[in-house]
């Protein structure tokens, strides 16, 4: 049988075989692609399985090969990585100014990962009214500034207050399977919550004394929209260390310095301080932001992201 992975708890999976969910287990080790997984499986996997005999659980035999996923650094195991979640269509990542703040360089490194696989990533800016005072204005005309001209939508909401929020998220996110991504605390489950009410996400404060969101979301797991499509819910991430990416690649996932590769003057050029460098031209020209240069450079200097 075929079906797709909609929950994981790390050794049992549920799987949606033809409308009817299974719970799954995994039947010896599988190599992949040379990559060193904390989790072999991820939700959004398509996997082959076979019911075992006299029981109403299955083993899975084979995990299909996977059409993009997203993938960042283990927190837990040093040089393995953790597949977030795959086969999707975009990526939405949920920031807020503060409760806590979403920086602009996590920002990028997400964008990074999605780009990798050529996910189309949409930006949403929850706890609007959160949103006061001269920073707060700042901060969310450089989410608008940065990021909608390199073609990520950005879509102000508020999970808590906003009446139309259904009505505001369905035309980006209906038939299609998205992934749900953020830091702890920024709203996710509450979001899902609105979206899905069937899915009944825990949810707590974001902690007063550091600002940091409290996990709330143990393990991924996918929810159905009854119009169609699906929301992948997935644990809170701190940081988001980028992997998988060779150095000489990086500047291909900055869609702003995309279209100025192969102008150098070099073609090993690393656009950081060579003559000739079309991309240190354009910025100083203005045509790619300070903040997100500054990104890249953070991303380059990390030697270890890179294998």
């Amino acid at each position: 049988m075929k079906g797709r992975v909609v929950k994981s708890t790390g050794s049992w999976y549920t799987v949606k075989v033809e409308g009817k969910l299974i719970s799954a287990r995994l039947k010896g080790k599988f190599k992949q692609d040379e990559l060193k997984l904390t989790n072999p499986i991820a939700v959004g996997d398509w996997v082959e399985l076979e019911m075992e005999p006299g029981q109403q659980t299955g083993v899975i035999r084979q995990i299909l090969p996977r059409e993009n996923y997203v993938i960042r650094k283990s927190t837990r195991k040093q040089h393995f990585s953790h597949i977030i979640a795959s086969n999707l269509d975009q990526a939405i990542l949920v920031v807020t100014m503060k409760n806590p703040r979403t920086s602009l360089g996590f920002i990028d490194r997400f964008l990074v990962s999605t780009e990798s696989f050529r996910i189309p990533a949409l930006i949403v800016v929850n706890k609007m009214d959160l949103i006061e005072g001269e920073d707060a204005s700042d901060w969310l005309q450089d989410i608008h500034e940065i990021y909608e001209p390199l073609g990520y939508p950005v879509l102000e909401v508020s999970a808590l207050n906003d009446k139309d929020l259904r009505k505001k998220f369905l035309p980006y996110i209906q038939d299609k399977s998205s992934l749900i991504s953020g830091h702890s605390g920024v709203g996710k489950s509450t979001l899902l919550n609105v979206l899905v009410p069937e899915a009944s996400q825990d949810t707590k404060e974001v902690s007063g004394f550091s600002s940091k969101g409290v996990h709330t979301t143990t393990f991924a797991e996918m929810f159905f929209l009854p119009e169609g499509g699906d929301l992948i819910d997935t644990p809170g991430i701190k940081e988001f260390g980028i992997l998988d990416i060779e150095e000489h690649e990086l500047s291909h996932y900055f869609p702003e310095m995309r279209k100025y590769l192969g102008q150098c003057k070099y073609n090993n050029c690393r656009h950081v301080n060579e003559p000739g460098c079309m991309i240190l031209k354009k910025l100083e020209e203005g045509y790619i932001h300070p903040y997100r240069y500054q990104s890249y450079l953070n991303i380059l200097s990390e030697e270890d992201s890179f294998r």
